[in-house]
């Protein structure tokens, strides 16, 4: 038997052995607690029928766990220097392959259709890097990917703000992005503690279910996002307000108080007062006064 990557002493020995230096522009952290990576690949429900994505596979700690339990494993990995490693410490399980690319480059659904096929129980499942959250993230979403869901460890800030609800601080036009193509819930707070090197800031796992349609259904997804984002342009300003200064050129003051009033909105409101169905029906009576 191996002994589990994800603990102090084996990570120090493999980090050692390979002379490995953390690359602080990549945003790496390893996690050394076999315990919360057993609960990640326990939220993401990964059995013998499941295929797990993996985004910065690091030393192979979550990778490990993801191997034992599922058919088959592709993890992508930007650091070259890690390649050697984890073909070392994932020698034991012959269902991972490992990418070497960006994933925010890659062609996600043409390695999905390559390496699982026709499988449907596909999750991803990772350890994310800090920096590129967000990007990875909404380039999963937006793709539409055949993905179950995804479980990953993010910024418990970050992982707020995916899962807040209208009338929080939290909540903004992320929530509203994420929550659209997904049900999103932060299943678990983790502290810095249990990380080499340590973060600044304690980490959360969300999961999103995806959505068998999205949240809310629009005329024009791209104008409904782009409402959205205008609606939160500046938090303090009212709704009128933010969409007045962010959609001057497409639409008058007159239109836009036609559209909130079509929508049964009050002007006065904040956009973080309003559910992801009112930005529907707002973004929906603004796309037909404009067009």
């Amino acid at each position: 038997m191996t002994k589990d990557i994800a603990t102090p002493i084996r990570t120090k020995e493999i980090l050692t052995k390979y002379g490995f230096s953390f690359k602080k522009s990549l945003g790496q952290n390893f996690l050394i607690d076999t315990n919360i990576l057993h609960n990640i690949v326990d939220f993401a429900e990964i059995n013998e029928n499941s295929c797990a994505i993996e985004i910065g596979p690091g030393i192979g700690a979550l990778t490990e766990q993801l191997a034992k339990r599922a058919k088959k494993v592709v993890a992508f990995e930007i650091d070259q220097r890690l390649l050697p490693i984890l073909e070392d410490t994932l020698s034991p399980y012959s269902n991972v392959k490992v990418i070497h690319q960006d994933v925010l480059k890659a062609n996600v659904r043409e390695v999905i259709q390559e390496e699982f096929g026709d499988q449907e129980d596909i999750m991803v499942v990772a350890n994310l890097p800090y920096y590129v959250t967000t990007p990875i993230l909404m380039k999963l979403l937006e793709e539409r990917l055949p993905l179950r869901g995804i479980v990953v460890m993010l910024q418990k800030e970050v992982a707020d703000r995916m899962a807040a609800g209208p009338n929080t601080k939290e909540y903004g036009s992320l929530s509203i992005a994420v929550q659209y193509y997904t049900e999103a819930k932060t299943v678990m707070t983790v502290p810095k503690t249990v990380f080499v090197p340590q973060p600044n800031v304690d980490s959360a796992v969300i999961r999103l279910t995806r959505r068998s349609k999205p949240a809310v259904e629009v005329i024009d997804e791209s104008f409904f996002f782009e409402v959205v984002r205008s609606s939160f342009g500046q938090r303090r300003k009212t709704i009128l307000n933010n969409l007045s200064h962010n959609l001057s050129k497409k639409l008058s003051k007159e239109q836009l108080l036609l559209a909130l009033e079509a929508a049964e909105i009050a002007p006065e409101r904040r956009g973080e007062s309003l559910s992801i169905l009112e930005f529907g029906k707002l973004s929906d009576s603004l796309y037909k006064i404009n067009n």
